[in-house]
């Protein structure tokens, strides 16, 4: 049987299981037959180079250039991404044009039972700028450690010893059925990165057809909230080196987005808020030129470097 529709995906385990929702909630929207959506496994830079932080080695863009390129050509339809792994700014000839419904936005902690617990000068796994200010503004005696790789490679890491503890998205453990594994952290403690737990969709602008395919699986909120985060980050102009935090709530027709920016050890920070209708995403812009503005210097300088 012939697939309606071909889509491009990393190959790891959280990324196909993340393909494979996308490929069922196609189906059952269009009434296919299962297997008319077609999953098509694309190796990625961010794939192949594991022992580096990803700002060291190209940024983002490390996870999704490949999966733009079998865009482009037509290899594909479209592509499976999570949303905190997109860079912000994205190829004019491609559009995100459907996200899932979102799942938990929280971090989980792995190794300790909270941040309070971990002992004096605990070692800390984490590939994640954004988590590691996080943890040392609450923790300034924590000592991070680069910790990269799928869910089974720090998972195995942690049991022999090279860390005390690890942060992972409680939305990836929870679609590979470990969603009991550690414990959530409160967004009010640490906020999630812009886009997190929500799985977007991604074809190309001019691809008519597909664009009103996906539609049909769109999740409104999600996609409000989601877009609302990455305006935000994107009016920064940072990079992966730039902590940055974002969640944005829908309710009824208006977004509530809480943002925080950081220094790299977590020493300085700012955080604020805002309150706009839906679709009007030059409030969030708005917001993180002002925050920047008022922000350290030790803040200016991260974002003006990226």
């Amino acid at each position: 049987m012939d697939s309606f529709l071909k889509l491009g995906t990393r190959g790891s385990p959280l990324a196909l299981a993340q393909a494979h929702m996308a490929a069922a909630a196609l189906e059952v929207a269009h009434h296919w037959l299962g297997g008319r959506v077609e999953t098509v496994v694309i190796k990625t830079s961010g794939d192949k180079v594991q022992d580096r932080p990803l700002a060291d080695i190209g940024g983002k863009a490390l996870w999704t250039k490949e999966l733009d390129a079998a865009l482009v050509k037509g290899e594909t339809h479209a592509s499976v991404h999570s949303m905190k792994d997109v860079e912000t700014e994205r190829p004019a000839a491609l559009c995100l044009a459907a996200m899932l419904p979102r799942a938990d936005v929280r971090d989980r902690l792995i190794g300790a039972e909270s941040i309070e617990a971990l002992k004096h000068g605990a070692k800390v796994g984490t590939s994640s700028p954004r988590r590691a200010a996080q943890l040392l503004r609450l923790r300034p005696d924590l000592e991070i450690v680069i910790f990269r790789g799928n869910l089974g490679t720090r998972l195995a890491k942690l049991e022999a010893g090279e860390v005390d503890a690890t942060l992972l998205a409680a939305a990836g453990l929870e679609r590979l059925g470990q969603g009991s594994i550690g414990v959530p952290i409160p967004i009010d403690v640490m906020l999630p990165a812009p886009g997190q737990g929500a799985i977007g969709i991604e074809c190309r602008s001019d691809d008519h057809e597909t664009l009103s395919q996906l539609g049909r699986v769109n999740d409104h909120q999600t996609s409000a909230a989601v877009r609302a985060e990455r305006a935000f980050a994107r009016a920064l102009g940072g990079s992966c080196h730039s902590p940055v935090g974002a969640y944005a709530a829908i309710k009824a027709n208006e977004v509530y987005l809480r943002v925080e920016i950081l220094s790299e050890d977590g020493k300085d920070r700012i955080a604020d808020e805002a309150r706009f209708r839906v679709g009007d995403d030059t409030k969030a812009e708005a917001l993180a030129k002002s925050m920047l503005a008022n922000a350290p210097a030790s803040i200016r300088r991260l974002f003006a470097a990226g």
